[in-house]
């Protein structure tokens, strides 16, 4: 899927233009300045952009399983 970025105040004035290129399966990110704040894309799509917060850090545990103590403690009763 081909991906355009574009500045948010550009979008308004051209959104049928962009609706367009979504149809024909071109995604659209919306971009305030160097931000990415929204994705237009066609719709049931779910796929990962790669590289869009470049800099980003996630954990290298990030998709180990939490533990039990995560789902079971009550911190309720933690007194």
């Amino acid at each position: 899927m081909m991906t355009k970025k574009i500045a948010v105040q550009e979008a308004d004035a051209n959104l049928q233009e962009l609706l367009s290129l979504v149809r024909e399966g071109t995604e659209i990110i919306l971009m305030q300045g160097d931000i990415p704040l929204a994705r237009l894309a066609p719709a049931g799509t779910k796929e990962r952009i790669p590289d869009l917060h470049p800099g980003g850090w996630i954990s290298d545990d990030s998709n180990a399983p939490l533990s039990d103590h995560f789902w079971l403690d009550n911190p309720a009763q933690d007194n």
